[in-house]
């Protein structure tokens, strides 16, 4: 059986082809209005960015999803939850200041911020899942409150999962603290032969888990929480990632976007944002040149129908010369794999499709 997944194209000839007029085509194109009932208390799940980082969706789109929602009486608000790295998003006053930096004002985006797990990140409720991995899943307190739900995702590559789109922003986003830590825990960083013991990335460590020990770096596995912090920090890229943790890793994340969406009840909807696709999550403080042209908008009830054509759509398109990319450039060639060569995000669509999530099987409807 088919999902329908609904499109919509960049090319605009006038006002009433803006790219604004053409979101609002999609939203009852699409019917995501029908998720919304009078008087829910909506949460818009999306991602503010990371400081420095540009990427991340336009707050004027947003606005109008957010204006969308309100005509048919609803009461939507926009939402994440705190990082487990530490940077301008770790707890929730840094959080809204970096928000309100990146253009999600009220004044903007029309609709007040509420971080989902609380000021620390130990808002959550326990979600019954029972799964391969994990048994219940630790999901934001204001995720499971709200009454219905609107993911909007910008869809870009990522380091641990190949890609980031509707699932991971579910799964990562809609997790509190504990619960990024249960999904990060298989994924901890590996110092490799080539440290020179320079200390940047000790110094970097937010819980001090890190050491120097006859000159080279050390991790204390049992203490660290797997930011991933010294990744980032190494000056000379000698720390990296245990990859044969990635396949775990990514049904671990499954399983919390199983938790995060469980008895919605069909109270949730979907859009994905092909725009500016990065080969880095927006949680990196810098946004890097784009792997691919602009594609479009996608939207569906399906959370892997719809990452499943959006990465369908990444792999149709050629590759930009001078990205990150290292191969595959050429079109039908898989650019995400282009990039992150050790990771293969099908994977995460493979076991979102097996635990019930949805299907890979799409119908696209150009609206």
């Amino acid at each position: 059986m088919q999902s329908k997944v609904y499109f919509i194209d960049l090319i605009s000839r006038g006002k009433d082809d803006s790219k604004v007029k053409k979101l609002e085509k999609l939203f009852k194109g699409a019917q995501l209005g029908d998720a919304i009932q009078e008087n829910d208390l909506m949460a818009i799940k999306l991602h503010f960015g990371e400081e420095g980082n540009d990427s991340y969706i336009n707050p004027v789109f947003v606005r109008v999803i957010v204006d969308l929602i309100k005509k048919q009486g609803a009461k939507p608000f926009l939402t994440d939850t705190n990082t487990l790295y530490y940077g301008s998003r770790h707890n929730s006053v840094e959080h809204l200041e970096t928000a309100i930096k990146h253009g999600f004002d009220y004044a903007v985006a029309g609709a007040p911020i509420i971080i989902a797990d609380g000021i620390q990140g130990d808002n959550w409720v326990p979600v019954q899942v029972g799964l391969k991995h994990f048994k219940e899943v630790k999901i934001a307190g204001e995720i499971v409150k709200s009454d219905s739900i609107m993911v909007l995702s910008h869809f870009k590559g990522h380091g641990m999962s190949g890609f980031g789109g509707a699932i991971k922003n579910l799964a990562m986003g809609c997790a509190a603290l504990p619960g990024k830590l249960e999904q990060h825990e298989c994924a901890k960083p590996i110092i490799g032969s080539s440290c020179t013991g320079c200390g940047t990335c000790v110094d970097s460590c937010p819980v001090a888990t890190m050491s120097l020990s006859q000159g080279r770096a050390v991790i204390d596995y049992p203490e660290c929480i797997a930011c991933n912090n010294c990744l980032d920090t190494c000056p000379d890229s000698c720390i990296e990632l245990d990859w044969d943790a990635m396949e775990p890793f990514m049904e671990k994340m499954a399983e919390y976007a199983y938790g995060a969406v469980k008895n919605k009840n069909g109270r949730i909807r979907y859009v994905n944002f092909l725009l500016n696709i990065t080969p880095d999550c927006d949680c990196v403080s810098w946004s890097d040149r784009p792997l691919v042209p602009d594609i479009g908008i996608l939207a569906s009830n399906d959370p892997v129908a719809l990452d499943q054509a959006s990465y369908d759509l990444v792999t149709q398109q050629p590759g930009h010369e001078n990205s990150l990319l290292i191969h595959n450039h050429a079109p039908g060639e898989d650019k995400f794999r282009g990039v992150w060569e050790n990771v293969d995000g099908r994977l995460l669509l493979e076991y979102a499709q097996e635990i019930g999530m949805g299907t890979r099987n799409y119908q696209l409807t150009k609206i």
